[in-house]
């Protein structure tokens, strides 16, 4: 039997859609991003950021996330929510709050039921520009480039979002031809 993280990585190896939710967590702009893959052909669905005041009290606004989380995974119904890692900050009050926004993704995603795989910015970067090193412009460059969008996306924080879940669906790909190679 599959753990949820095993299920999230072999989600979607048949030909079926299946929807891939990116988030790149924060507490001031929490960017998501929600992708079909089906038939091998890529589409971008929707995207955008949920805001919080910064004068809010720190539960509402991580509410306000959770509950914005929660309504993206009911109407979107993904089958597995692929998260940014913390990665190391210089700044501990911001890795103190980039956690605790991770933490409620998480929290809505196992309200739903939802997979969780998780990426760091440098697994991101390799599978989305071929350079893990690469600068945020050309990320957002190759997004819109692989996506066919007319325009780069925008904020940065759903451009990352987006980014995110494209390296997922990247992932996706090289295990399904790992698979048909070992048949």
């Amino acid at each position: 039997m599959k753990n949820r993280a095993q299920a999230g990585l072999t989600a979607g190896l048949t030909n079926e859609a299946v929807k891939v939710m990116g988030i790149d967590p924060g507490l001031a702009s929490t960017g998501y991003a929600m992708l079909e893959l089906k038939d091998e052909c890529c589409r971008l669905l929707e995207y955008g950021c949920i805001h919080t005041p910064a004068r809010q009290d720190l539960a509402k606004r991580l509410m306000e996330i959770f509950r914005g989380i929660c309504l993206l995974i009911d109407r979107f119904t993904p089958a597995v929510m692929a998260v940014e890692q913390l990665f190391f900050c210089k700044n501990v009050r911001t890795a103190m709050q980039v956690g605790e926004a991770r933490g409620v993704v998480l929290t809505a995603a196992a309200t739903r039921s939802v997979s969780v795989v998780e990426y760091t910015p440098l697994q991101v970067k390799q599978a989305v520009a071929g350079f893990g090193r690469a600068e945020k412009k050309q990320v957002q460059q190759m997004v819109a480039l692989i996506l066919k969008m007319p325009e780069l996306p925008e904020p940065d924080d759903a451009a990352d979002a987006i980014a995110i879940a494209l390296c997922h669906i990247q992932s996706r790909h090289w295990r399904k031809k790992v698979e048909n190679f070992r048949l």
